[in-house]
């Protein structure tokens, strides 16, 4: 057995070494948490790792029979409710194929997978009950869930595999041709426009069907039963953990998620390593880890392949002591297909900050770093540090700030602010690397609130267009290069306070920065060489000719 204050974990029979192999001790668990939360710019609290009792239930002692046929969803909650009653302890998934409906956790307990272990969720659907949760009302029960525990671990290298083909719909112009086939061959349903693909009449109906619900019903009349309908349109995330504290996971894979892979939402002391996550490019909402509204958090050596935002901060709900979302370590991650590397929103309601996120790599994402949100969903964003992020084959931006997430139409009219609106600032970007990108950063704010004091150094990113702004205020580039295939290598438009500090002008320019709007002003370059454009800087008609210093 292995000790130390904070954490607890237990060498089990022979038997199951095998799938505690990632476990070197206690205490080496504890000096590299607090290795990846030191010496970080801001003060980040000690995260008190779950304490397990050192005792073990092995899920076939409880009726269990791994073939793949058999349910075991009532055996599952028989191990786990011997090892609660008992006072907590590892609940072991042996070598096997498990196939079973929802597993709820429970506090003092490690859910431990062992390699070779497949937990397979069940395809049918009513077997998953309709629940209360604390944060989210009423929601389908997801494949592992706990609600208001203390205490968790989820652990071992593992897999655990959410059946989401049977409850994703799918858009056709995320698939091939033959696979369009054969899912609309398969049964479901096709949307009238022909564009997108439910596994279910049910689903399809299920939006319309929660609208009409909610507007014959007041909110708090309504039961699980008035959700069954909804079932099927109502997906559940794999792994759900709702005011936990103390939580471990560790070194399973999540796949095929139905929805969200992993969310642990308003929970404290969560430390997410080793996990791998992995939901097909085509899988909608298929997120990968997701940290809402938490404290207190490392995720760190992580692999992550999602159908959206790969690894993503949100915040809603505000809070009387700050931030909802507050003291977030993420580094040596890795994340190939998302619709984001590192992402931010788009609910930001609630606070974000002291966030930091360190030696990752995204390669082939959507977007490398996405900070978004939008009017009506809006809050302070502040006080994040990025460093050491090494991206290739980028779909669209490397970095993007964006304050207009989801809406149809650009409103660029001043509007008034709000304790909802979006407010990014107080970024410090350093460096980053990128080959290959449709675009180098793109930040568009809103005119009555821009994206303001951000400071990125130690570029260099190459993208077919270089760096474009609309509505942004405090800008410090420092030893940056954006490196264009065409156009300008920067374009502001309604800019001001805007540095460039021993910048770069790549060889054969034809504009190295092109002015805009009447409220572009305060533009400064300093230290650059601005030789090799043709036409160093092009100022608009109603930009002001003193809007530029150069020296």
């Amino acid at each position: 057995m292995f000790k130390s204050k904070s954490i607890t974990f237990v060498l089990l029979p022979a038997v199951f070494i095998l799938g505690l192999s990632f476990v070197a001790s206690g205490q080496e668990t504890k000096n590299e948490v607090k290795k990846y939360t030191s010496n970080l710019p801001f003060k980040m609290p000690e995260i008190g790792l779950p304490v397990i009792p050192d005792r073990s239930f092995n899920i076939e002692s409880y009726g269990a029979v791994g073939d793949g046929q058999t349910m075991n969803t009532a055996a599952f909650k028989r191990a786990v409710d011997a090892c609660s009653e008992a006072g907590g302890g590892t609940v072991v998934v042996p070598p096997g194929l498990w196939l079973t409906g929802p597993i709820e956790l429970k506090s003092n307990i490690n859910f431990h997978v062992s390699r070779g272990a497949i937990v397979l969720f069940s395809r049918n659907h009513s077997d998953y009950p309709i629940i209360k949760s604390p944060t989210r009302g009423f929601v389908v029960a997801s494949p592992v869930y706990g609600f208001d525990r203390e205490n968790v671990a989820i652990t071992g290298s593992g897999l655990l595999d959410g059946s989401g083909l049977t409850w994703r719909p799918v858009k056709k112009a995320k698939v091939t041709s033959s696979m369009w086939k054969e899912l609309t061959g398969s049964g479901g349903v096709v949307t009238d426009d022909g564009t997108i693909w439910w596994p279910t009449k049910a689903a399809a109906d299920g939006a319309g069907y929660l609208r009409e619900l909610k507007s014959r019903k007041d909110k708090k009349d309504l039961t699980a039963e008035d959700f069954i309908p909804a079932r099927d349109f109502m997906r559940p995330m794999l792994l759900l953990l709702s005011k936990c504290k103390h939580v471990l996971v560790d070194g399973v894979t999540l796949q095929n998620s139905p929805s969200f892979a992993m969310y642990p939402d308003r929970c404290e002391d969560v430390v997410v390593r080793n996990v791998k996550v992995n939901n097909e490019y085509w899988a909608q909402n298929g997120d990968g880890i997701d940290i809402a509204s938490s404290r207190n958090v490392l995720v760190y050596k992580c692999t992550v392949t999602a159908g959206d935002d790969g690894i993503c901060m949100k915040s809603s709900g505000k809070r009387p002591d700050g931030a909802a979302l507050k003291n977030i370590v993420i580094a040596d991650c890795v994340v190939y297909h998302a619709h984001g590397g590192f992402v931010m929103g788009s609910n930001t309601d609630g606070g974000m900050e002291d966030i930091s996120v360190r030696n990752c790599d995204y390669i082939g994402t959507d977007i490398g770093l996405r900070f978004k949100s939008a009017r009506g969903r809006g809050g302070v964003v502040r006080d994040i540090y990025i460093s050491n992020i090494y991206m290739k084959e980028i779909v669209h931006e490397a970095i993007l700030f964006d304050t207009y997430y989801e809406e149809s139409k650009r409103d660029a009219q001043l509007q008034p602010v709000t304790d909802r609106t979006p407010i990014f600032k107080d970024f410090y970007i350093d460096s980053i690397y990128c080959t290959g990108a449709r675009q180098a950063v793109r930040v568009a704010g809103l005119p009555e609130m821009p994206i303001e004091g951000i400071r990125i150094s130690n570029a260099v990113i190459s993208a077919d267009r270089g760096f474009t702004s609309e509505f942004a205020s405090g800008f410090t580039l420092r030893n940056v290069k954006i490196i264009p295939r065409s156009g300008e290598v920067y374009s502001l438009r309604d800019t001001k306070n805007f540095a460039i500090e021993n910048g770069f002008c790549p060889p054969n320019t034809d504009v190295f920065m092109k002015l805009e709007g009447k409220g572009t002003a305060d533009i400064r370059i300093v230290h650059t060489d601005l030789s090799p454009a043709k036409t160093p800087v092009q100022l608009g008609p109603d930009v002001a000719k003193n809007a530029l210093v150069q020296n």
